[in-house]
């Protein structure tokens, strides 16, 4: 009789314990799914395109124009090797990647910009470096071959000003392609190395400024206007922050915010909605860093308490809600 107590004794302890067990993976679980998958989803659901004016009137006639659907990121800073701790690489690596993804799922864009800052350390990376660098970010970044994905150089990539090079400059562009003028859907994009308009007349300086002209006249665009061209909207990086400016003449520029937490809690984008006459933008968020480290603290401490529960050395809640209600029908 005490052998078959014992036997069960036993049972019921590897039963309690495998309980505890499956428990303890299932808040894990279900913890991981939301914080590394889900909330990007949730998050990103909310944003939609902006709406823009899409009906234009050629004499009798009435016309639609083509709505071109364009992202724009910028100042991912992949870490690099010098001052890039691998935890810090892997998870604020992996809330790009997946936001990057959830968006290009969700949103279904057309074209992504992303406007500078690529990379941490590009300025003084070494060649292999720079190649285990670039395959990470053609991983982060991966897109259907319909999705256009077009890179302007930072001064994180190239250097700034005179920590420019020509070698680091064709480096660059070896990678991400030297294109400066992008047309689509009749919309013409200037892609401009800014970081190389000091205007004093440095070597890459002049070049860049030569390219301008260039594509200027290309355009049939007058001289006497910003940059030699005549935009209507200007979208530029490097702050981390999200502000407007007007500049002469009317013309806007937006600074598009970080793509990443390490330079925010709170990253976004710019969405455009672009005609070859109009266009409108709006910031889509990205999940908050904070309320992805609180939920990890709070399954954290539930995990604790159940623990303590299960060992006997905290009352379990609802025994002791039923204890204090017999306890009141008593009295």
């Amino acid at each position: 009789m005490a052998t078959i107590k014992l036997w069960f004794g036993r049972q019921n302890f590897h039963l309690s314990k495998s309980f505890l067990l499956l428990k303890i993976i299932a808040v894990v679980f279900a913890v991981l799914l939301f914080c590394e998958f889900l909330i990007y989803y949730l998050v990103i659901f909310r944003c939609n395109w902006p709406e823009v004016k899409i009906r234009g009137y050629d004499s009798e006639r009435e016309t639609l124009e083509p709505v071109l659907k364009a992202m724009f990121l910028a100042d991912t800073h992949l870490l690099g090797k010098v001052r890039g701790h691998w935890l810090d690489k892997l998870r604020r690596e992996w809330q790009m990647e997946r936001a990057f993804q959830t968006a290009l799922w969700l949103l279904q864009p057309e074209v992504v910009f992303i406007l500078g800052d690529i990379f941490d350390e590009g300025k003084w990376s070494s060649s292999q470096a720079w190649a285990d660098d670039v395959e990470r970010f053609h991983k982060m970044f991966r897109h259907p071959h319909h999705v256009q994905l077009k890179v302007v150089a930072g001064n994180h990539d190239i250097g700034f000003h005179y920590q420019m090079s020509t070698y680091r400059i064709k480096r660059f562009e070896k990678v991400f392609n030297r294109e400066r003028l992008f047309s689509w859907k009749g919309i013409n994009f200037v892609m401009v190395n800014s970081v190389a308009l000091e205007g004093d007349g440095c070597n890459i300086c002049s070049e860049a400024e030569a390219e301008l002209i260039k594509i200027s006249h290309k355009l049939n665009c007058s001289r006497e206007l910003l940059w030699w061209l005549r935009p209507r909207l200007v979208l530029s990086g490097h702050t981390h922050s999200a502000c407007e400016v007007l500049h002469g003449a009317g013309v806007p520029e937006v600074s598009v915010p970080s793509f990443s937490w390490r330079n925010r809690n709170n990253p976004s984008f710019i969405m455009g909605s672009m005609t070859p006459t109009e266009h409108a933008l709006a910031k889509c968020y990205l999940p908050l860093e904070d309320t992805v480290l609180i939920t990890y603290c709070g399954a954290a401490g539930f995990l604790v308490v159940l623990m303590l529960i299960h060992f006997g050395l905290l009352a379990s809640p609802f025994l002791f809600g039923w204890q204090l209600l017999r306890k009141f029908k008593t009295v």
